[in-house]
């Protein structure tokens, strides 16, 4: 998964306690879970995955998971999220394929077309190139959605679709994917900003947000920031909301 629901509150309200390592690993271990979609099984590997020392990861795994019967460590939350994802990823292909049957069935009952019925060409094809920066996997899953709706992809759809990914600071992939967790067949910029004026933040999703909202928020340029990783800017940014969340 390349992107999933964060509740700052949330995780605030359960992670006050922990050191700024801590904090830091245990995000860290968060993202790891939802990137592999995958318990955890190895401290030591989980550790050098995400910069920390084994100690403090095996201390969170025992404050934050939960061994099950498969000898991994489990977050039920992160598990719950994750099946979620692929129920809708499921429920979206079945939905596509349904369509497309009975399309295919109403073709078969059509009258056959004569030899004077115009050739088809390249014009009538579909764009169904995987684009620049996009993975196959996803792509195929953002098709299967718009199938659902009854939504061709062309290239006209395409440019569209990448036009609002610009205005929205989003690459083309985390598009994809939003729409694919929320079964959008399309995606408008103003959707973004919609949500981001409902919760009176810059959002922290993207590489380009986080700086965004660094240079908004902490009146600095990202640029010049001395930060090991955007995780770190973006902490950076969490921590600076809570401080005027208290002032």
């Amino acid at each position: 998964m390349n992107f999933y629901p964060f509740h700052i509150g949330d995780y605030l309200s359960h992670t006050n306690h922990l050191t700024d390592k801590e904090d830091l690993s245990y995000r860290r271990m968060i993202d790891l879970y939802f990137q592999n979609e995958q318990p955890f099984n190895d401290s030591s590997a989980v550790a050098r995955r995400i910069r920390a020392d084994v100690e403090i990861v095996e201390a969170l795994l025992k404050e934050f998971f939960t061994l099950e019967k498969d000898n991994c460590w489990h977050n039920k939350r992160a598990d719950e999220e994750i099946a979620k994802y692929h129920g809708r990823l499921t429920h979206a292909s079945k939905a596509g394929q349904a369509s497309a049957k009975a399309r295919l069935n109403k073709r078969s009952t059509a009258v056959q077309p004569t030899n004077n019925q115009e050739p088809i060409t390249k014009n009538h094809k579909p764009y169904i190139k995987t684009p620049e920066g996009v993975s196959e996997s996803l792509f195929k899953d953002y098709l299967e959605v718009r199938k659902a709706k009854k939504a061709k992809w062309t290239e006209t759809a395409y440019k569209g679709l990448q036009r609002e990914a610009e205005k929205a600071k989003m690459s083309l992939s985390d598009v994809m994917q939003m729409c694919c967790e929320r079964g959008w067949a399309g995606f408008k910029a103003e959707w973004v900003k919609e949500e981001v004026t409902r919760q009176k933040q810059l959002p922290l999703v993207t590489n380009e947000q986080i700086e965004e909202a660094y240079r908004v928020e902490c009146g600095k340029d990202p640029k010049l920031a001395r930060f090991g990783s955007y995780y770190e800017m973006r902490e950076f940014v969490v921590k600076q909301r809570e401080l005027r969340a208290k002032a």
